[in-house]
């Protein structure tokens, strides 16, 4: 049954339906994986993988500031007057709009500007984690941009953010940020058990190292993905590496949570979310029961790695 939604929820929780914005979905993926790469270049390595996510902010997402030289840069994404925002600590600073523009007009004109602001950064041209990977610099297909499909996106990740990093604060172990990554295009949390996890097996479109890193000790994770490619609606997901004999026979909440066979993972469609009376509450119930199939099941030191002042 569809839940009626109040004017409250509608804005908080927008759809998102794909159909609808499929195009300007594929082109945030280049232009994020363009920015994204400048981070990666510029940012120190830390381990799994965690220098080089976007982060979300008060009006899209961000780099953080990334040193260089003796000062900082950072790259703003402002799904509110839709524009690219490079801004050094010196005080320099450039912006580029966002409009609709071929991806090899967006890389041509970020890099021309952080040239101008004598920043010096080279990046492999060539986007990851897709199919048929076209360099950025011949990008002429990804050139679209809706101003309100994006700014539904950031949104939905915004308000995804505040319920993941409530779910994060009740964690003592190791944890990450909230972080959202952009060569895969999800937002994601993951808990550590603190134990080693076997050699992962590798994922289709992804470098064998990249995968081995990120998933060198045992995890939980759980994030949102905005549908593209084989799934295409929006869904909330949490899984388990390695998965622990039973997972996926687990009785997770909230009613509407599947386990799903082709992707390995815990799924909750985003409109089972949405259109709830109370979508925060839905989904931190789809975090926390996940969560615990992972850590029962795989023996985790609950009583170490939880705060009980949160529960």
């Amino acid at each position: 049954m569809t839940l009626i939604e109040s004017p409250e929820t509608a804005t908080a929780w927008p759809p998102l339906d794909l159909d609808a914005w499929e195009p300007t979905r594929d082109t945030l993926h280049m232009w994020t994986q363009i920015v994204g790469k400048v981070r990666m270049a510029l940012s120190p390595p830390v381990n799994h993988w965690w220098h080089v996510p976007l982060y979300v902010t008060a009006r899209g997402l961000t780099t953080s500031a990334m040193p260089y030289g003796p000062g900082t840069v950072q790259i703003d994404f402002d799904f509110l007057d839709h524009r690219l925002v490079i801004a050094c600590s010196d005080g320099g600073q450039r912006t580029l709009k966002l409009e609709p523009r071929t991806t090899a007009d967006f890389h041509a004109e970020l890099m021309a500007a952080l040239k101008e602001l004598s920043v010096d950064v080279k990046i492999w041209p060539v986007p990851v984690e897709v199919e048929n990977p076209i360099p950025f610099d011949q990008d002429t297909v990804h050139a679209s941009y809706d101003a309100d499909a994006a700014h539904r996106f950031w949104t939905v990740i915004a308000r995804s953010t505040h319920v993941m990093t409530e779910f994060r604060g009740a964690f003592l172990g190791k944890c990450s940020p909230v972080h959202f990554f952009w060569g895969s295009f999800d937002l994601a949390v993951t808990r550590f058990s603190g134990r080693t996890a076997p050699r992962h097996p590798g994922a289709p479109n992804v470098a064998d190292s990249v995968t081995r890193e990120a998933y060198s000790h045992e995890v939980s994770s759980a994030g949102f993905w905005p549908g593209g490619g084989p799934m295409r609606e929006a869904i909330f997901y949490s899984y388990a590496y390695p998965g622990p004999e039973g997972f996926a026979d687990w009785k997770v909440r909230p009613e509407g949570a599947v386990f799903s066979k082709d992707f390995g993972e815990f799924i909750l469609p985003y409109d089972a979310v949405r259109n709830s009376p109370d979508p925060a509450a839905v989904l931190r119930a789809f975090l926390d029961s996940t969560y615990e199939a992972a850590a029962e099941l795989a023996g985790w030191d609950r009583a170490a790695l939880e705060s009980q002042s949160a529960k």
